[in-house]
């Protein structure tokens, strides 16, 4: 691991005020030889930022071959589009930056856990192309990441949902059009990356039924998917480490990943 990447030089956007000091950033987990790589995006209810489901994961990608960046992306205060913003520069820095890391630039997944795996889906499903003629070559780049991996996720705005998330990204009075535009079962595209997705069935916090609706929205267009329901526990599992059951789902996922040919 190596210092801290802002993903700005100079104060990143759509900052809250009196928090524009607040700078999002990456830390690199380079693993020599990988061609592929995968950012790392904690959960927290948009209100903070788990540590479990940072570095450790970067760390177990890292033993897999993998090379890895932990987003430190802005939280509440700060709101929509700031997270956004964030994955979306985050997924346009490591892309920029793709030779120097020896990583191949169509093989960059996004990882989320929680609220982590809203942005992550978000970023699934709200990307674009990039800029072509922007004065910052990072901003040329393609916010689309190759592959989501999706770890509890909060998926939706409406029912099932989490209000907790809802309300520090949205705000108490989002509108309807803010609650369907970010519940990302109602934007996967005809060309959303594929996707690996693990629940537990009981998890009270965010309810299976968020993974749910995200693995029938993918399947309605074509997309495949990856997709494992664990019976018991609880919220924010983050590896398993203890739950000799539900830890398997990293090498579910190294699998799915290896079969792909990452």
């Amino acid at each position: 691991m190596s210092s801290i990447i802002p993903l700005w030089e100079q104060a990143a956007p759509y900052a809250a005020a009196g928090h524009e000091d607040e700078m999002p950033h990456l830390i690199p987990f380079i693993q020599p030889g990988s061609e592929s790589a995968i950012i790392v995006c904690p959960g927290g209810g948009y209100g903070h930022l788990a540590d479990h489901e940072g570095a450790p994961v970067a760390e177990l990608l890292n033993r897999a071959g993998i090379s890895a960046f932990v987003l430190k992306y802005r939280v509440a205060p700060h709101s929509h589009p700031a997270p956004l913003a964030d994955g979306q520069r985050a997924i346009r820095y490591v892309r920029a930056h793709a030779e120097h890391y020896g990583i191949n630039p169509s093989k960059i997944a996004v990882l989320g856990f929680s609220a982590g795996g809203h942005l992550a889906a978000t970023l699934g499903t709200q990307y674009d192309d990039g800029q072509p003629g922007h004065e910052d070559r990072i901003e040329r780049e393609s916010s689309r990441p190759d592959r989501v991996i999706l770890c509890y996720p909060v998926i939706t705005m409406e029912s099932y949902g989490h209000e907790g998330s809802r309300i520090n990204l949205l705000g108490e009075d989002a509108t309807e059009e803010q609650i369907q535009a970010f519940s990302a079962e109602r934007q996967v595209r005809a060309d959303a990356p594929e996707a690996f997705i693990w629940h537990t069935s009981d998890d009270q916090a965010v309810p299976v039924e968020n993974s749910l609706r995200y693995a029938l929205a993918l399947g309605a267009h074509g997309i495949p998917y990856d997709l494992h329901i664990f019976e018991k526990g609880p919220h924010g599992l983050g590896l398993a480490e203890h739950d000799a059951t539900v830890r398997v789902w990293s090498d579910l996922c190294l699998t799915w990943l290896k079969n792909q040919g990452w």
